[in-house]
């Protein structure tokens, strides 16, 4: 595990949100990269023992990573209208604005990459491209993880449940603490899918980088080619929590940054 990195806080509209801010190592390069982690992870879990700000800060990027509402330092809530993809797209938005920051590279994993894709899609003119991990197809035919973790959230105890992806998601949360009121909250609140037709109107250059044995995102090459400017990339041998890190995805990435320039 890496070591925290210092912690900010901003407020997206009343709503209290934590971040961290990278900066760049060696010559800079002018586009800062935002990061957006999955369900029940944080910026810790999923960006920094991943080595993915190491890594991008090392490259010359400034490195933005936030905890979604309702994930780890960040304000807890529990209505699931308050956890769409629209309104988290706003918290990024909205800290590119606190930051003064007009344009950046953004980058989601799992249910980050739907937040992503929605910001893209809502927001093209501060998007300089989109980076979409471990989802695919799903994205516009799927819903994300089954609604049935909102239920595992809600158990007694791990030891009540049967389901391996309940367990696991269950585990997951317990293991980073998360408060689980409000991650069955979220669950239920963030099934929004986007039409072929919405995901053809996202004319940034986006990867879509997914694990060949990822059961939950859907295969990535049709999703990439329902837009204009988007490419796939199979991330071999990694299932949807294996592939976040691994090291060929995060060589791809930094050569899909370099060739949007």
């Amino acid at each position: 595990m890496m070591p925290s990195l210092p912690v900010q806080f901003f407020s997206s509209a009343g709503i209290r949100i934590g971040y961290v801010d990278v900066p760049p190592q060696g010559v800079a390069i002018g586009t800062p990269i935002m990061l957006v982690h999955g369900f029940a992870s944080t910026h810790q879990v999923n960006w920094v023992n991943t080595l993915w700000v190491k890594t991008l800060a090392q490259a010359g990027y400034r490195v933005i990573a936030h905890d979604n509402r309702g994930h780890g330092v960040s304000e807890a809530l529990y209505d699931p209208a308050a956890y769409t993809s629209d309104i988290m797209a706003e918290d990024v938005r909205r800290l590119m604005d606190h930051l003064k920051i007009e344009q950046a590279f953004v980058m989601g994993y799992s249910m980050g990459a739907r937040i992503t894709a929605h910001l893209a899609l809502n927001e093209p003119d501060r998007v300089k491209a989109a980076l979409l991990g471990g989802l695919g197809i799903h994205l516009v035919r799927g819903v994300g993880l089954p609604l049935g973790i909102a239920d595992a959230m809600e158990a007694p105890s791990l030891a009540d449940l049967t389901d391996p992806m309940q367990r696991m998601f269950r585990a997951f949360a317990e293991q980073n603490k998360q408060d689980l009121a409000a991650m069955a909250a979220c669950i239920r609140g963030s099934r929004q899918v986007l039409t072929e037709a919405e995901v053809a109107r996202i004319h940034v250059p986006v990867l879509v980088s997914v694990g060949t044995k990822d059961d939950v995102a859907g295969n990535p090459e049709a999703l990439a080619a329902l837009m204009p400017d988007a490419k796939a990339f199979p991330i071999e041998g990694r299932d949807h929590n294996t592939a976040v890190g691994d090291r060929s995805h995060r060589q791809a990435v930094l050569d899909f940054l370099k060739a949007v320039g």
